[in-house]
C-alpha cells in the first residue's frame, strides 16, 4: 500500500495529518537526517577555520558549495543516506558516508576523512535534535498558541462587562465577569511560555566520552572547549553543556517537556472550564451546514473540538512525563535507551499543535448566550447574602453571618423582594438599608471591571 494519511498508523500522520504536516520539517526522519547533514557539514567549515595543516589548502569558495548539501537537501538524498544505512546499520555513520561521497562528486575526496573527526554519533544526534526542537517550538509551537492568546484576549476585551454566576465547588458563588475569568488562563499562559523561553535549548559536543580525547590526541595545541563552544554557542545557536559524558544530560530538555506540559495542563482546565459553560447553556456553537452532532440524536451539537483537544493534550503530557523522566537517566557514561525515546519527541509536540488548533476552533464557533447567563445570576439572590454581611459587619451589626445564613440555607426562594424584606427588617439606617438594597448578582462583581489586555 501507497503511504498515505488513511495508511498510517499514528492518528498524527492520519486523521490530523492537515493540522501536523508542518511538523514533519523538523521531526520526520528525512528531516532528522537532514540536521545531521547541517551539524556535519557546519562542524566540517569550523575545522577548516583552525589552524589545522591538513586543512591549511581547503579552498573556502568552496565553503558555499558545502552548505548546498544540506539547503538543497532532497528526499532523494535522505532515501540515498537509508540506502546506505542498509550496510552500516549505523544511521550517523550513513550520513558522514553520505557526505564522503559528495566530497569526491566534487573533488574534495583529500579532505573528507576530516568529516566527522573525532566525534562520536551523539555528538550529532546531541546537537541535530535540539536544533530541530528548537526551530519547531519557534516556527511552528509558539505561532499556534500565540493565536490562540490573541483570540482568548479579543474574547477577554469583548465579555469584560459581562456579569457570570460563578461556581465554586460546583455550587453558586459569588459573581464574576466572563472576561475576567478567561483573562485567569491568558495570565496563567503567559506566564508559562516566559518560564519556556528562559530555558536553553543544551547540547552536547565534546567526543566519546565529553572530554575531547580524540581532538586532544590528535592536536594537542587547539583548545577544543573553546572551540567547541564557539561552534555550539555561535554557530549552531545552542546552549552548549560544558560536562557530559557520552550523551547530553538532557536536563534542560527535560525541563522543555516540564514546562510545555504545565502549559497543556492550563489548556486542558481551560477546555473543561468552556465545556462546562456550553453544558451550562452561558455558550450556544454556530452550527455548519451539512454537520452531524450525533449518529442517533439529531438535536445534538456537541462541544467536540474542546473535548478533542483536551483528549490529545491528555496524549502529549503522558509521553511529555515520560521524556523528562527518563531522558536525564543513562547507566554509567552511555546507554542507548536515550536514542530511541528521543525520536518520539515530535510526537507530543504533534498531539499539542493538533490540540492547540482544536480549541482555538471550538471558541470561533462560541455564541454568547447572555440571556441565559442573566437568568442564572437572576436564580440565584443568594450570592449577594456575602455582600450584605461584610457592610453589616463594617456597620459593627451583631452576628451578621449567622443572620444571613439562617436566611440563605432555608428552603424558600431567595430573591430580589426576599432580601430586600430581609433588609427592612435590620436595625441599620436607612442609608445603610439603601446601600444593601442596590447590590444585585449582576453588579456584585468586584474590582474587575476594566481589564487591561497587553
Amino acid at each position: 500500500m501507497n503511504f498515505s494519511p488513511l495508511s498510517t498508523i499514528s492518528p498524527i500522520d492520519g486523521r490530523y495529518h492537515n493540522s501536523t504536516k508542518e511538523l514533519s520539517d523538523f521531526f520526520s526522519e528525512a528531516a532528522l537526517i537532514k540536521f545531521r547533514v547541517y551539524v556535519e557539514v557546519e562542524y566540517f567549515i569550523s575545522l577548516c577555520e583552525l589552524p589545522l595543516p591538513q586543512l591549511k589548502k581547503f579552498d573556502k569558495s568552496k565553503f558555499e558549495v558545502l552548505r548546498s548539501v544540506y539547503l538543497n537537501f532532497t528526499e532523494a538524498d535522505a532515501r540515498a543516506v537509508k540506502e546506505i544505512e542498509k550496510t552500516t546499520n549505523h544511521d550517523v555513520k550513513a550520513v558522514e558516508y553520505f557526505i564522503k561521497d559528495k566530497f569526491n562528486e566534487t573533488g574534495l575526496n583529500e579532505f573528507k576523512e576530516f568529516i566527522h573527526f573525532g566525534l562520536t554519533s551523539q555528538d550529532i544526534n546531541n546537537t541535530a535534535i535540539p536544533h530541530s526542537f528548537k526551530l519547531s517550538v519557534q516556527s511552528s509551537y509558539l505561532p499556534a498558541l500565540n493565536e490562540l492568546l490573541d483570540h482568548l484576549k479579543a474574547r477577554v476585551s469583548e465579555w469584560s462587562d459581562i456579569p457570570m454566576l460563578a461556581h465554586t465547588h460546583g455550587q453558586p458563588a459569588s459573581p464574576t465577569l466572563l472576561g475576567k475569568e478567561l483573562q485567569v488562563f491568558v495570565e496563567r499562559i503567559e506566564t508559562q511560555v516566559e518560564q519556556l523561553k528562559s530555558i536553553p535549548f543544551s547540547a552536547k559536543f565534546g567526543g566519546a566520552t565529553g572530554n575531547f580525547n580524540a581532538h586532544h590526541v590528535a592536536y594537542p595545541d587547539i583548545d577544543w572547549t573553546d572551540f567547541a563552544n564557539k561552534f555550539v554557542n555561535d554557530r549552531l545557536k545552542l546552549n552548549r553543556s560544558q560536562y557530559t559524558t557520552q550523551i547530553e544530560h538532557y536536563d534542560n530538555f527535560a525541563a522543555h517537556c516540564d514546562a510545555l506540559k504545565r502549559i497543556n495542563s492550563i489548556l486542558i482546565d481551560l477546555n473543561r472550564d468552556i465545556w462546562s459553560y456550553i453544558s451550562m447553556n452561558y455558550f450556544k456553537q454556530q452550527i455548519k451546514a451539512g454537520e452531524v452532532g450525533s449518529s442517533a440524536m439529531p438535536h445534538k451539537v456537541n462541544p467536540i473540538d474542546f473535548e478533542n483537544s483536551e483528549g490529545n493534550l491528555g496524549l502529549a503530557n503522558a509521553v511529555f512525563e515520560h521524556l523528562a523522566a527518563k531522558l536525564p537517566v543513562s547507566r554509567l557514561q552511555r546507554d542507548l535507551t536515550d536514542s530511541t525515546v528521543l525520536r518520539n519527541i515530535g510526537v507530543p509536540v504533534a498531539h499539542t499543535l493538533i490540540a492547540i488548533k482544536s480549541t482555538l476552533r471550538g471558541f470561533k464557533k462560541l455564541l454568547l448566550n447572555e440571556a441565559s447567563i442573566q437568568a442564572d445570576l437572576e436564580s440565584n439572590w443568594a450570592v449577594v447574602a456575602e455582600a450584605i454581611q461584610t457592610i453589616l459587619r463594617r456597620e459593627a451589626y451583631p452576628n451578621p453571618y449567622e443572620a444571613l445564613k439562617d436566611l440563605t440555607r432555608t428552603n424558600q426562594q431567595i430573591n430580589k423582594d426576599t432580601i430586600a424584606e430581609f433588609v427592612d427588617k435590620l436595625d441599620i439606617s436607612d442609608e445603610v438599608k439603601q446601600e444593601l438594597k442596590a447590590i444585585s448578582p449582576s453588579n456584585y462583581t468586584g474590582i474587575q471591571a476594566v481589564i487591561h489586555v497587553s
